[in-house]
């Protein structure tokens, strides 16, 4: 029996042992790259899988890598605009937003912001918690879906990376809450994919990576076997003009080709319900959610 539980042990360690081999190609890869983590979803409701995520960027960040965390907190809002009497109201999947829906908006996405900048200080790491009025970083336009004026939405117009730059080479993790403003300086909330989006276009990220709710691109939604590991940007365009995505997926599809287009090298979406998603996509060869590049890779 002790002869067995050693050989056990053995085992047990040279499968941890492997597992870090196979990560060694992938950290010397992305040493030093930049990467931006869209942070939503199930995964910012459940403490667990919340406490795995940030242990994941931790971990990026002391392998070597330079992420950066843009959060949303679209459930918690909802539920704050509920409280204040109001009902949440969407058009085409944005929030409609009139001041005092903005000003619930920034409290809430505050509070999410300073608490995950304190989880990423509980992790060893530190972490500063800012949105796009700090360093006047992100500055909008009036987002106007089908022409209509659903109030204080913005849409990304440009980013100044000075602040981000500076933070990060004095070895801080931004932690951006996606609020940016008008030309006149009035806040504006923005859908927290645009926002991750236009960080990692000016950033020129190595990787943009969207956690979500669904575990990747599928072939047929209904077969979970047609899952696709990588595609590129042409096959993704055939798919949105095929209909083969649709729903909240076609708005995310479109995110990561413009930003493929627009200089970032890889963007993956990941389902952020299974635990270290971010470590099992970056360090594994098979990875485990789909992978978007500008050109195939034969």
């Amino acid at each position: 029996m002790a002869e067995m539980e050693i050989n056990k042990n053995v085992d047990e360690i040279m499968t941890k042992a492997n597992t870090l081999i196979e990560a060694l190609p992938y950290i010397r890869r992305f040493n030093g790259a930049t990467i931006i983590v869209k942070y939503g979803g199930s995964a910012m409701l459940d403490d667990k899988l919340k406490m795995n995520v940030i242990k994941d960027v931790a971990l990026l960040k002391l392998v070597g890598m330079r992420p950066i965390i843009v959060h949303g907190g679209g459930k918690e809002i909802s539920k704050w605009v509920k409280l204040s009497g109001k009902e949440p109201e969407f058009y085409n999947g944005l929030r409609v937003t009139d001041k005092e829906t903005m000003n619930i908006a920034e409290m809430v996405l505050n509070k999410v912001n300073k608490e995950l900048v304190g989880l990423m200080q509980k992790m060893g790491v530190n972490a500063v918690g800012l949105c796009g009025k700090d360093g006047n970083m992100i500055r909008v336009n009036k987002k106007m879906p089908d022409g209509k004026d659903i109030g204080f939405v913005g849409e990304v117009a440009s980013v100044n990376t000075n602040l981000l730059n500076t933070l990060m080479d004095n070895d801080f993790i931004p932690v951006i809450a996606p609020i940016g403003l008008d030309d006149e300086f009035n806040a504006y909330n923005i859908n927290a994919d645009d926002a991750a989006c236009g960080v990692a276009k000016a950033m020129e990220a190595e990787k943009l990576v969207f956690l979500t709710d669904i575990e990747g691109v599928f072939i047929d939604p209904a077969n979970k076997k047609t899952l696709i590991s990588e595609m590129d940007i042409k096959t993704a365009k055939e798919f949105i003009e095929n209909g083969v995505v649709g729903g909240g997926m076609l708005p995310k599809l479109n995110n990561c080709i413009d930003a493929i287009e627009q200089g970032v090298s890889r963007v993956h979406i990941l389902d952020g319900r299974v635990a270290h998603c971010l470590l099992l996509e970056f360090f594994t060869e098979k990875g485990i959610g789909t992978a978007i590049l500008k050109e195939p890779l034969f």
